[in-house]
């Protein structure tokens, strides 16, 4: 069983709007089977943080395309994206380089 995790949430350039405009959560990730990933994360984020549009936060299993994350501030590409395991105090940021126009 792995332990809880907790992890620092940042969602920046407009994507705060889609979680009530809060920019900044800590939150604890509850002990499950498996180590906590990035995919795993994504789907807690959407049944617990998001809170309206979702098709302009994740498309599939992973981020829409436009979203740029960041793990530790590194580009989560760096990281092994949705394979990434996560670890006890990781910051992760969610940028949206999606603007209308």
């Amino acid at each position: 069983m792995a332990a809880p995790v907790s992890v620092h949430l940042e969602f920046g350039g407009g994507a705060e709007l889609l979680f009530d405009g809060v920019k900044g959560h800590h939150v604890t990730l509850p002990s499950q089977p498996e180590p906590w990933g990035m995919r795993q994360l994504l789907v807690w984020i959407q049944r617990n943080l998001l809170k309206e549009r979702p098709e302009l936060f994740v498309q599939g299993d992973s981020v829409r395309p436009g979203i740029l994350v960041l793990i530790n501030d590194a580009d989560w590409e760096l990281m092994g994206e949705l394979d990434y395991q996560l670890q006890d105090q990781d910051n992760v940021v969610f940028i949206s380089t999606l603007h209308g126009g």
